[in-house]
């Protein structure tokens, strides 16, 4: 799989992609990740990629001209067999979660647009035909690391990036039900006055997957419940302004 990544700050993906399973993945050749830097698309003297909003408002916009040369390079490369589905990083966009990453990781290649300051000219999503995504309700000062967020995700789809297939397979939010996963025990049997629940070490399989279920399905109740809202009081609103990437 290929993963292409526009963004300013190319440097800030090196550690992330170079550790644990995405570096290993990488050497072997199972994932192809590619940081391209939006500056070396802008043009004039200054390098511009900025400028202020028509309308008036706070802050700067990236403009079309640089993001849209700069995907339409990335997509051009004939080394790559398929152009790619590009993708904004966005407060508005639609919520990752485990279907969507699903969907992403069967694509041979995706192209992820991190964005910054307040936002994107709207013309970037309609000449690109590009779609959006949000990690979250929450402020943050780029696209990158929710690009991180994505690709992190993604990669432990992607056949071969993990040692046991199983381990994708059994996550939280995985399979049809999409339940949280349980509570998990390993070495000691006793901590600090705490056992390990006698069903585990019974060696009776039937039994330990019938409780794992019913502890999955209780921990999915129990985060549901948790969510909901404690009361009638009033909150800000928590969700990214256009100065944010999700």
């Amino acid at each position: 799989m290929r993963i292409d990544i526009v963004t300013l700050f190319p440097e800030m993906f090196e550690g992330f992609l170079t550790g644990s399973l995405l570096g290993d993945a990488r050497e072997a050749g199972i994932l192809d990740v590619r940081p391209r830097n939006l500056r070396d698309f802008a043009t004039g003297r200054h390098r511009q990629v900025d400028d202020r909003p028509f309308g008036g408002g706070p802050g700067m916009l990236l403009m079309p001209g640089p993001v849209v040369a700069c995907v339409e390079a990335v997509q051009s490369d004939p080394s790559a067999a398929a152009p790619g589905r590009v993708i904004l990083l966005t407060p508005g966009g639609r919520p990752l979660d485990q279907a969507l990453v699903e969907e992403l990781a069967a694509e041979p290649r995706l192209v992820l647009v991190c964005g910054r300051y307040e936002g994107f000219d709207a013309r970037i999503r309609e000449t690109l035909g590009a779609e959006e995504i949000s990690i979250g309700d929450y402020v943050l000062s780029g696209g990158e690391p929710a690009a991180m967020v994505v690709i992190d995700a993604v990669a432990r789809l992607v056949p071969g990036v993990l040692g046991d297939e199983r381990s994708a397979r059994d996550d939280s939010f995985s399979g049809a039900e999409r339940l949280v996963e349980g509570p998990q025990y390993t070495r000691p049997r006793e901590f600090r006055g705490l056992e390990v629940p006698e069903v585990l070490t019974s060696g009776d399989h039937r039994r330990i997957a019938r409780w794992r279920r019913e502890q999955a399905a209780e921990a999915t109740r129990r985060r549901g419940s948790d969510a909901e809202p404690r009361g009638a009081t009033s909150q800000p609103d928590t969700r990214q302004t256009e100065r944010s990437m999700p």
